[in-house]
């Protein structure tokens, strides 16, 4: 992955979300596909014991430390049908990892949404192995649900709607809604509960799918207990700012060009070479995704508008508890992003029920506050997750 300044404030943005100012929905994107959420297929994956979760945490020990597996899991590949950045029918993929207990026994379905990869091999299910942070969760006895994302798994090739709040939203909960109906066919039993959690990109698609969540009539909305979020660029404008500044800090005339309040007087092939180094930083040589544009268009742009209405998810309400997790030291997704997104919720009334816990990692870096995010999560889950 490229290392340059421009690189880290590309990902950064690849590691952020998005949502409406003042609603909990987006009344500017095509209606949800009739069939959404529709189980199209499900497939056998592996069963994965305790000793070989351990052994593979210990090798790579990069997002998870200091968990101790309880139970074997096994692991599924859910089709489904979703809809993309334009409201059209895709065909999506997702994992669904299960804690073999003894027969009857139930368990908390967790939903969880992965941080920014750039190739389809990194998805969950194609990759349900020891060290997969689903799979872990599963040991631990939840039912994890962590969909794919439209762009990876099966609907590899179309473009990836990142921080696009309303496809971003629709693929995690039309998962769940998959998730369910696979359930219901015998395969699994859940207790009633249900919580969310990701970091980066995945706390943005959590934060997103929450909002709908609320704004919708779907069974989950009563199952959801908790949101654990770390890290994610709900405010979608702060976090492109601060990234401006970081860049327009280090590389001044890339910055003076990416301002928007210059860039939106300059020629239409000047802005399109602006987006495209953009987009070829974003993207490593590596990557085998493709992004859609329209996140960077409208920043590009200084539509301000357009950025709160289809891509920032932080200036809400929510109605069960959220807890923001992240980095002082960030410079991927700035810390400003869930500042501001705390500050948002409690000024629509959420109060104490957003709260908002500093990373203690030395530096408290993106990366570096991946594997606490994780023992903090399970941690504000425990005391009310059940049938562990």
């Amino acid at each position: 992955m490229p290392r340059s300044i421009l690189v880290a404030a590309a990902i950064a943005l690849t590691a952020c979300g998005g949502g409406d100012s003042k609603s909990d929905g987006d009344a500017t994107v095509p209606p949800p596909v009739a069939a959404a959420g529709d189980l199209k297929s499900a497939a056998l994956l592996n069963t994965i014991t305790p000793a070989q979760i351990t052994e593979a945490l210990a090798k790579d020990a990069s997002k998870v430390q200091g968990i101790v597996p309880r139970y074997s899991v096994t692991s599924y590949r859910l089709e489904y049908l979703t809809s993309d950045a334009q409201g059209r029918e895709v065909r999506a993929s997702g994992l669904v990892s299960v804690p073999v207990k003894a027969p009857g026994a139930r368990s908390p379905v967790l939903g969880y949404q992965h941080g920014t990869i750039f190739t389809s091999a990194e998805a969950p299910s194609n990759n349900a192995v020891g060290s997969e942070v689903a799979v872990v969760m599963a040991s631990l006895g939840y039912i994890v649900v962590a969909p794919d994302y439209v762009g990876y798994g099966v609907s590899k090739g179309v473009p990836h709607p990142y921080l696009l709040s309303a496809p971003t939203a629709a693929a995690t909960l039309d998962m769940l809604t998959a998730a369910r109906t696979w359930r219901g066919q015998g395969n699994a039993a859940d207790n009633g509960q249900l919580f969310l959690t990701g970091y980066s990109e995945g706390g943005y698609a959590t934060m997103a799918a929450h909002r709908a969540l609320q704004a919708g009539t779907a069974p989950e909305r009563q199952a959801l207990r908790m949101v654990v979020t770390g890290a994610g660029p709900y405010n979608v404008q702060a976090t492109l700012d601060g990234l401006v500044n970081v860049v327009r800090d280090r590389e001044p005339v890339l910055g003076a060009l990416i301002n928007p309040g210059f860039l939106r007087y300059l020629g239409g092939s000047v802005q399109r070479e602006v987006r495209r180094a953009l987009l070829k930083a974003l993207l490593p040589d590596e990557a085998d995704v493709t992004f859609d544009n329209q996140f960077i268009d409208n920043f590009l742009a200084d539509d301000v508008q357009a950025v709160a209405r289809v891509s920032s998810v932080h200036d809400w309400k929510p109605q069960v508890p959220v807890r923001l997790y992240h980095g002082r030291d960030d410079v991927t997704v700035p810390y400003g992003s869930s500042v501001t997104t705390l500050q948002a919720m409690r000024a629509q009334g959420a109060g104490d029920l957003v709260t908002l816990t500093n990373c203690p990692a030395v530096p408290s870096s993106h990366i570096g506050c991946v594997p606490p995010f994780l023992n903090f999560m399970l941690g504000q889950l425990a005391p009310l997750a059940q049938d562990l």
